[in-house]
């Protein structure tokens, strides 16, 4: 039976994080919104070219493959545009077969309130703006940032990694370090190490992702070929002693990931390139940075450290 979409994992995207509206963009822009939809209709099937959220969406979508019954996850497109412009948008969605159907078109307006009326997990987008209003009211949002587009399509895996404080957990023990020294985050983290960490903006993201995983376990003990599709990673700045709350927290919530890094101030950039994940989340701008700019970069802009920004 398919899952009712209060019970899939359902992330939202805007029409500028799934594509590339760069030159519509300065059209509208430069001549306003007339000029806009008048732009839209005249290249109504000229297909948009990838944006950077693009390989993991597409991939995304590829879990369902793999449940045909259940079809746990879903893509809602949550957009600025009208519905009419729109209808240039979701002809490129057909082009590149996305099975996305739900959409909610704005015209002009922000289409943040509506992220838990779909049940969403994480919205993303190119707009700073929207998202920090999401943050703002709760809500699990993320700014695409630019990248060079890599839409490999050898390996099905869809590789997502994530920051731990300020993404996953609560910024409690960020707060700490910016109030005080290393030497006191390491203090404040071992006298908590048995206590579990309050949930971040991801956190439901992040054990939806485990019970996918759990799915998959299923699907091999069945069936022993089968290759699993997700694989997730965290990967933070902490390190022993501070290492261990980390992992209070997993276990409380009853989730894992597949690698855990603890890096102890190194950039995490020596990781990211070798892991190549088709997602990375981080609440600091600072470590979303590749001197390649081939890897899909998203800011959440939770937490302290964003509040001195």
């Amino acid at each position: 039976m398919i899952y009712p979409i209060d019970r899939k994992l359902v992330i939202a995207v805007s029409s500028s994080a799934l594509f590339d509206l760069a030159e519509s963009d300065n059209v509208f822009r430069e001549s306003g919104a007339k000029s806009y939809k008048e732009y839209q209709e005249q290249n109504l099937n000229v297909i948009l070219g990838k944006g950077v959220a693009f390989p993991f969406v597409r991939r995304f979508l590829s879990i369902n493959n793999h449940f045909d019954k259940e079809q746990p996850v879903e893509v809602v497109l949550l957009s600025k545009n009208s519905a009419v412009t729109g209808k240039r948008v979701f002809r490129s969605i057909k082009h590149y077969k996305l099975n996305i159907s739900r959409a909610a078109f704005m015209e002009g307006k922000s289409p943040y309130k509506y992220i838990p009326a779909f049940n969403a997990s994480l919205f993303l987008s190119s707009n700073e703006d929207d998202v920090r209003k999401a943050i703002s009211c709760g809500y699990p949002a993320g700014t695409v940032l630019p990248s060079k587009v890599v839409d490999d399509s050898g390996s099905g895996e869809l590789r997502i990694a994530f920051d731990f404080d300020g993404v996953i957990a609560d910024d409690e023990a960020e707060s700490v370090f910016q109030d005080g020294s290393l030497a006191d985050f390491h203090k404040h983290e071992v006298t908590k190490s048995n206590i579990p960490h309050k949930q971040g903006p991801l956190a439901d993201l992040f054990q939806k992702l485990a019970f996918m995983q759990k799915l998959e376990d299923q699907a091999k003990e069945k069936d022993s070929s089968y290759q699993r599709i997700i694989r997730t990673a965290i990967i933070t700045t902490r390190n022993a002693p501070a290492h261990e709350r980390v992992i209070t927290t997993l276990e409380d919530w009853g989730v894992s990931a597949n690698e855990v890094f603890f890096l102890g101030g190194m950039e995490k950039e020596r990781i990211l390139k070798v892991l190549k994940p088709h997602i990375f989340f981080d609440d600091q701008k600072s470590h979303l940075e590749s001197e390649a700019g081939d890897i899909p970069m998203v800011h959440i802009p939770f937490g302290v450290t964003n509040k001195k920004t």
